[in-house]
Order: structure tokens, then C-alpha cells, then sequence
């Protein structure tokens, strides 16, 4: 299904009558309308990153709700479309704190080749409805990622920004672990705390503290 070692991880929660439950649920959705990211790249994020290369993980909510912006990482929309303001905010806080360049495009694509998993904890959504997709099943299932990455030997950090992604903070008790939460970088709640928060030089100088290649955020390359 994933096409990396997540298969072999997951293949016990792949058979769960809840994941069937669920798989049933969402290609039902997908048929009744317009759902997002498109189908086919509903497990970009694991896809994209393997299992043994996540270094860093940042958690999102559920997909962008909007036509050709969800791409199954969260955060991220294809190169060409409009950055979303969210977006727009880390990339201004990534300049402030690094000084990298902000980006032109929105896609984070790079970021996943180097280790960092753009994980939403809902994994799809209705057209202009966000949270639709919230009672499917899909945190059973990301709460199970969550908790496998949470067991892994290396070294991780997380980056929990938003008070959903901090609910799953109960899952992270392993204290080889580096976690880094604030509030959203939605323009609702971006200036209590998010600006000056430096989360992407605290993540490289962790990496490097543990022997690690840090990742290189700049999308101009």
C-alpha cells in the first residue's frame, strides 16, 4: 500500500476491523463529492518518508479543504497554488529565525526527502468542510503512528503547533525525544507565541547534537 517499511509497521493495523470500517467509509465519501487530497495520495506523508529516514515530525489536523491544495502533507500544497496563510507564516517565522529566503512555492516535498514527515492526523476531507472527516476513524489509526514513532530508538523531534496537535502529546514519553509546541501558525494565533518561537534552528541544533545531518529548509534551491 505505502511501498516502504510502513507497510511491514502497519500491516497488523491494515487487517483491524476498524481500518476496514474506515477504508469503506472514505472511498464512500470520495464517491458521494468532491474530497481532498485526491485519493491517491491520501498516505503521501508516509510515502514520502520512510519509517526509518523520519528524523523530525510535524502534525497537522486534517487536509486543506479547497480544490488542488491538499497533497497529503500537511502543510504543503503543489508548486503553482497560492500559499495559504498558515504556510505563509511559517515560511516568514523560517526567514526570521534562519534567514532563508521566503519560498515562491508552498510545496514542502524537499523537507520529506530529508527526513521530515508532514503527517495530518486526519488523512482527508469534504470540499469546504473541515473536520468532516474527523469521526472516520483516521486518529486511530495516526495515534498508532504516533505512538510506533514515539517507541523508535533514534532520536526524533516534534513539532506540535496547535492545541490538536499538542493533544497528542499523551503519546510522547520516550525522553530521547526533543518536542517543540506552541500555538498555531494561523493568522488567528500567530502573534501569541508563534513569531520568534525559532522552532526550525532548535530542530537542526538538536539534530546535529545527536549526531544527525540537519535539515535544509531552504525550497529555493
Amino acid at each position: 500500500m505505502i511501498h516502504n517499511d510502513w507497510d511491514d509497521l502497519l500491516k497488523e493495523e491494515f487487517q483491524k476491523p476498524y481500518f476496514q470500517t474506515l477504508t469503506q467509509a472514505v472511498k464512500s465519501e470520495y464517491e458521494k463529492g468532491p474530497c481532498f487530497p485526491p485519493i491517491h495520495m491520501v498516505f503521501n506523508a508516509l510515502r514520502n518518508t520512510s519509517f526509518a529516514d523520519t528524523k523530525v515530525v510535524i502534525l497537522g489536523q486534517d487536509p486543506y479543504h479547497n480544490f488542488n491544495e491538499a497533497m497529503g502533507l500537511c502543510f504543503s500544497v503543489p508548486d503553482g497554488v497560492a500559499i495559504p496563510p498558515s504556510l505563509q507564516n511559517i515560511f516568514t517565522e523560517l526567514h526570521s529565525d534562519i534567514g532563508i529566503a521566503i519560498p515562491s512555492s508552498g510545496d514542502l516535498t524537499p523537507w520529506t526527502k530529508q527526513g521530515v514527515l508532514l503527517l495530518n492526523t486526519i488523512l482527508s476531507v469534504r470540499k469546504n468542510q473541515p473536520l468532516s472527516h474527523q469521526s472516520l476513524g483516521w486518529e486511530t489509526f495516526t495515534d498508532h503512528i504516533i505512538s510506533l514513532l514515539n517507541e523508535k530508538d533514534a532520536p526524533l523531534v516534534f513539532v506540535l503547533w496547535g492545541s490538536h496537535a499538542r493533544s497528542k502529546k499523551v503519546f510522547l514519553n520516550n525522553p530521547k525525544h526533543l518536542i517543540i509546541e506552541n500555538v498555531h501558525p494561523s493568522p488567528l494565533s500567530v502573534y501569541r507565541g508563534f513569531f520568534g518561537s525559532k522552532p526550525f534552528s532548535k530542530i537542526n541544533q538538536f539534530l546535529i547534537k545527536n549526531g544527525m545531518k540537519p535539515i535544509d529548509f531552504d525550497l529555493s534551491r
